[in-house]
Order: structure tokens, then C-alpha cells, then sequence
């Protein structure tokens, strides 16, 4: 009884949340003003920890960008031929170097493709975010935005002494030398360690390879940045690390000038999600995959923001 009574309220709280998206939700274009345009600039979202394949953000879990769905909102940024500049709105303390660097791969694709991008900073956008900004034509960053951080962390637990005091046997049976390197009931070698640093160092000298070409910037220059230290938007500017100042608004009117249509165009927002998916998150599907959850209410989403700007 009490389940049902759960589920109920979560489905009521659901039914408000889309009434209220169909009455304040974005609206699209009035009549004739889509002809009027001279094109989109599409606006991608990364906002939270950057991880590799899907995206897991909801009200029972933390922001989350799924590097998968930015590729995904990348590639129909290139191939829709009414998007003629991206900009790249990130809110991101970092993450997954890989992921980072799957997206900034995806964003050079687009840039060769003859689409502009910008990267535009909020409050943060540093480590794996700035990974992703320095493979932008340019960036747009907030006097107060918190960026840099470029380095590479790998952080490992040793519990072998706790395990000793509360009487824990720890037993590994393994094919090689190093395959239980970074287990936490043992520490960690010599020989291991070297290992590591020598993975660090390797994933460190592509971030800095990545800066230093999409900053056009002396290598030795962003090495001497690149302690890990994090910086103001504004001294990040005065180090050559960013742009311009400029909120969101300016950097998709820079968007705009540098793909040539600055005096009418569009703004198409990709893979935005509905209230349903934000209140839901992954445990959307855990409710649907046990019947609790209409799939209809699942599908509900918002059409992108589609406004003339002039």
C-alpha cells in the first residue's frame, strides 16, 4: 500500500512537471520568422563531471555529462545544414581525460567540417572542461569563471593496516606480477609506481599537446601553467588561456559573426532535457522497467529552442 502511494506522488509530481513544460516551455519560431533566418547556431551543453558513455544526470544522482550524447549532439551539429556555428556551454570541474578527449576529437570533426565553435565558460570549466575548450576556435569565459587545472590526478586507497586491525585476509590469485596494481589491501611497489607516473606523465604531455596547439601557444609556455593550478577567467585571459570576457549571450553572438550571419539567425539547443528526464534521471527507466512508469510520459521531450535572434 505504502509502495503504490510512492508511486502515485511520483507520478503526480511527473504529470505537473510536463503541464508546466507545455505551458512555459520554449516555444518555436512564429510564422515566417525560420524563413527570415540566415541559420542556427546550436548550443551543446556539458555540465557536471565529464565520464565516458551515457549521460546519468538526475534528481537522484549528481550532474553527469555521458561523453556519448555530446558525440551524438556533435555529429548532428555537422550534419544538419541549417546549424552553421556551435557553441559549447560548460559548467564542468572536469572528469575522464578519455572523455574529455573524445569530445574534443569531435569537436576538431566539426571545425573541418567549416562550422565556427565556441566554447563558453560559466561558473567552472577546468580540467577535462578546459580539455574540451582548447579544441574550440575560441573561448568565452566569465571575469569570475574558475578554469585551468591542467594537469592529470590518479588517486589510489591503501587500506592494508585497517584490514589487519579488524582481521581481514586479503587473498589475490592473479596471472601476472601487476595485475592487482592499485589494490587497496596492498601497497603499492616501486616498479608499480613507475608505472603509473609513467601513465600520468603520458596523458599529461597529450593535454598539454592539446592546449598548446588549440591556444597557439609555446609549449614550454603551458607547461609552466599546467602545475594544476586554477585560475580567474580574467587572468586565464591575460595568459593567453582564453579569449575574451563575455557572458553566454556574447559568445553565441560571436558564434554568429564568425560563421557570417550575425545580423539574423537562429538558436536550435540540442538534447536538451524535459522536466520529466531532469526530475527522473536514470531512475526514470528503473520505474519504467518495473511497470511504475507510463512509457509515454518517458518520451516526452522538449523540441529545441528554436528563437530568431536579430
Amino acid at each position: 500500500m505504502k509502495k503504490r502511494w510512492v508511486v502515485i506522488v511520483i507520478l503526480g509530481l511527473v504529470l505537473v512537471s510536463a503541464l508546466a513544460a507545455l505551458l512555459v516551455g520554449p516555444k518555436g519560431p512564429g510564422p515566417g520568422l525560420a524563413a527570415k533566418s540566415r541559420g542556427a547556431v546550436g548550443i551543446i551543453y556539458i555540465e557536471g563531471t565529464i565520464v565516458g558513455g551515457r549521460n546519468s544526470s538526475g534528481l537522484l544522482s549528481g550532474l553527469v555529462t555521458g561523453s556519448d550524447q555530446v558525440l551524438n549532439y556533435l555529429n548532428e551539429a555537422r550534419k544538419d545544414p541549417e546549424v552553421k556555428a556551435v557553441v559549447l556551454r560548460i559548467n564542468s570541474p572536469g572528469g575522464s581525460a578519455a572523455a574529455s578527449q573524445e569530445i574534443g576529437a569531435e569537436v576538431q570533426r566539426l571545425r573541418r567540417a567549416g562550422k565556427p565553435v565556441v566554447a563558453s565558460m560559466g561558473d567552472v570549466a577546468a580540467s577535462g572542461g578546459y580539455w574540451v575548450a582548447a579544441n574550440a576556435d575560441r573561448i568565452v569565459a566569465n571575469p569570475a569563471t574558475i578554469t585551468g587545472s591542467i594537469g592529470v590526478i590518479m588517486q589510489l586507497g591503501n587500506f592494508e593496516e585497517l584490514y589487519r586491525k579488524v582481521g581481514i585476509d586479503y587473498e589475490v590469485i592473479k596471472s601476472g606480477a601487476h595485475k592487482d596494481m592499485g589494490s587497496p589491501a596492498r601497497e603499492l611497489t616501486e616498479k608499480e609506481r613507475t608505472i603509473l607516473q609513467e601513465m600520468v606523465n603520458d596523458i599529461f604531455d597529450q593535454f598539454v599537446e592539446v592546449v598548446a596547439e588549440g591556444r597557439n601557444l609555446p609549449r614550454d609556455q603551458v607547461v609552466n601553467l599546467a602545475d594544476g593550478r586554477i585560475f580567474t577567467g580574467r587572468q586565464a585571459e591575460r595568459l593567453g588561456l582564453v579569449d575574451q570576457m563575455g557572458n553566454f549571450r556574447d559568445a553565441v553572438r560571436l558564434a554568429a559573426r564568425l560563421a557570417g550571419i550575425e545580423d539574423r539567425f537562429e538558436i536550435r539547443e540540442f538534447g536538451r532535457l524535459s522536466p520529466i528526464e531532469r526530475l527522473l534521471g536514470e531512475a526514470g527507466g528503473a520505474f519504467f522497467g518495473q511497470g511504475l512508469v507510463p512509457e509515454w510520459l518517458l518520451t516526452l521531450r522538449w523540441k529545441g529552442d528554436v528563437r530568431l535572434v536579430r
